[in-house]
């Protein structure tokens, strides 16, 4: 199956954060996106985040994705305070596909596709920049790109890439 991950941290080290799931799914990956600064979203009283999305090709099912993305979690010492607060590693799994076809799934453990992916730059703006034909529940996810407001995108820049690491000037903390 094919899934849409999309990883994120604002506490530690980021960079070294974002790499050990680049490194641990190295052998799967399909495509990745630059890695970018981006605002918080949700709650803003809190560091800016280095997001990316990576592509993968994995066995397994949605769930057993899931809970290897949340073993690196665990492994990154992420504690969940409170929500959309900040982190040491998040790891989303975004959309999987079957196929070619998009997997639907109401599950409340895992909500397929993710059901707010399509309101946030902090995913759509990279996974645009890993996948420029991708989609999202039949639309364009460019076009989604679109929708968002300007300032929020605006405020999404590329800072560097998970193998070769931060542009010059751009720290990792």
């Amino acid at each position: 199956m094919r899934a849409v991950l999309s990883v994120g941290s604002n506490m530690d080290d980021r960079w070294a954060l974002l790499r050990t799931v680049a490194e641990d799914f190295a052998a799967e990956i399909v495509a990745e996106s630059p890695v970018y600064a981006t605002p918080p979203w949700g709650v803003t009283d809190q560091d800016e985040f280095l997001n990316a999305v990576l592509v993968v090709e994995v066995a397994g099912t949605p769930l057993e994705l899931l809970r290897r993305g949340q073993r690196l979690e665990d492994a990154a010492e992420r504690v969940r305070v409170r929500r959309w607060g900040p982190r040491t590693l998040d790891v989303d799994v975004v959309q999987v596909l079957d196929d070619g076809a998009e997997i639907l799934s109401d599950d409340p453990e895992l909500t397929l596709p993710h059901p707010h992916a399509h309101e946030r730059g902090f995913v759509l703006v990279p996974w645009l920049a890993a996948d420029p034909a991708a989609t999202l529940r039949g639309r364009r996810v460019a076009a989604l790109v679109e929708k968002l407001a300007a300032a929020e995108v605006a405020e999404i820049r590329p800072v560097g890439t998970l193998t070769g690491g931060p542009d010059v000037g751009v720290s990792g903390r």
